[in-house]
């Protein structure tokens, strides 16, 4: 190699070297130290600054990415429906105030893989297995969920499906038949002639997505007095507390022969004792401090849920979930529809007067639940060993012992 010239060292010297400063000097050199020593080290600290924040960008862009991909993934899952577009103007006023409803229907539908969950045929139909009727106070801090017996008859009126089919209404058909000839919509136009409130929001979820779902969050534990043997639901437990998974969950909530009086009360009671049990499991697991166990849990859901448009993001449901975010379970209240028995026909049940109408009206005023409503509601059949499981198939009446109110509205 040649040796640089004497002259062209100097010069560049002086190019590098600040005013006062020793000539080959390194500026803040203590006397004694090497030349150049501490810019070596300087050197290496910020090769490692750098690499360090480089990570961190890196880092941060990942979980960005990450966040983006799951947030893309679950609205992509959900499904929606423009109940607004297809019901039109002739409905019950909006709610107001801050106050709403929610109309919650859990489907029967076989398809996919709920067949090979729910077992029996619905002639290539779905009803709606589960309807709850959830009504949020204006300020957010009490909810009241009413159950509504599939089997109950109604005026069910003229609906439009989704495709433009027209199905004309019935003077006394049963409840759940409203969506298997229109759909959500017709579902909702029900509700809302049933009840004279307006149905704000719709959430509808399957059989594999309530059975996923409580795979996803581990289980959930129940408790009964009572055996428990239903050959059409396949579940079997012995009197007892049980770790659940999600197809014994399933058929827990969709049992009616195998305790109780065969009724759907007894069913309906069934599944608010299940809601307490997802309760306490969501508390157990943490999710709000595990990313992905939360992901994996809002993925199971939304791959099996179908809202109404304005909830149809993830966005919308962290929406609404943070509105409702100061409601624990002592500050709902769940109850089931009063009934009696249709005179028409003994295995079907129609809303009990004047306490429907009371019901109804407490909550279009935005007040509680009428206390004598709460008072007469049916016994929980696993808690009660009086009656014979199997016993008949009628849906029977809603006279019982409370079962308690304090609990959350059930998925489906």
């Amino acid at each position: 190699m040649t040796e640089e010239p004497y002259e062209k060292q100097r010069r560049r010297a002086r190019r590098t070297e600040q005013p006062g400063e020793q000539p080959g000097a390194q500026a803040g050199a203590q006397p004694g130290e090497q030349p150049g020593g501490h810019r070596k080290v300087r050197s290496r600290r910020s090769k490692v600054l750098r690499a360090a924040a480089f990570t961190l960008a890196g880092l941060l862009v990942l979980g960005a990415g990450a966040g983006g991909y799951a947030y893309w993934k679950l609205n992509g899952n959900i499904k929606s429906v423009d109940i607004n577009a297809q019901l039109g103007s002739a409905r019950p006023p909006a709610s107001a105030g801050g106050a709403f409803n929610v109309l919650v229907l859990g489907s029967d539908s076989r398809d996919g893989n709920n067949g090979n969950l729910a077992g029996g045929d619905t002639g290539g139909t779905a009803r709606s297995d589960t309807a709850m009727v959830i009504h949020v106070n204006q300020d957010h801090s009490h909810a009241s969920v009413v159950s509504i017996p599939r089997d109950t008859l109604v005026a069910r009126p003229d609906c439009t499906d989704a495709s433009g089919k027209k199905t004309a209404g019935a003077r006394s058909a049963m409840y759940n038949s409203a969506f298997e000839v229109g759909g959500p919509a017709c579902a909702v136009k029900t509700t809302e002639a049933l009840t004279g409130l307006r149905m704000d929001h719709f959430v509808q979820i399957d059989f594999s997505g309530f059975a996923g779902f409580i795979d996803a969050i581990g289980g959930v534990d129940v408790t009964t007095t009572v055996n428990i043997h239903d050959k059409d639901s396949g579940l079997d437990l012995k009197a007892g507390t049980h770790h659940l998974n999600g197809d014994q969950s399933l058929a827990f909530v969709r049992t009616r022969h195998g305790v109780g009086d065969g009724s759907d009360l007894g069913r309906i009671e069934l599944q608010k004792q299940m809601v307490k049990s997802i309760m306490a499991q969501v508390g157990d697991i943490g999710l709000t401090s595990n990313p992905a166990k939360l992901f994996s849990v809002a993925d199971k859901l939304t791959r099996s849920m179908t809202t109404d448009s304005d909830l149809a993001s993830v966005s919308a449901l962290m929406g609404t979930a943070n509105t409702l975010k100061g409601i624990g379970p002592d500050d709902m209240t769940m109850i089931t529809l009063p009934v009696v028995t249709a005179p028409s026909d003994p295995n079907r049940v129609v809303a009990k007067k004047p306490q429907a109408d009371q019901l109804w009206a407490a909550l279009k005023g935005d007040q509680a639940v009428p206390q004598s409503i709460v008072a007469s509601q049916p016994a929980n059949p696993a808690d009660s060993p009086s009656a014979k499981p199997g016993s008949g198939s009628s849906t029977g009446s809603s006279t019982g012992t409370s079962t308690g109110t304090s609990t959350p509205p059930a998925a489906g």
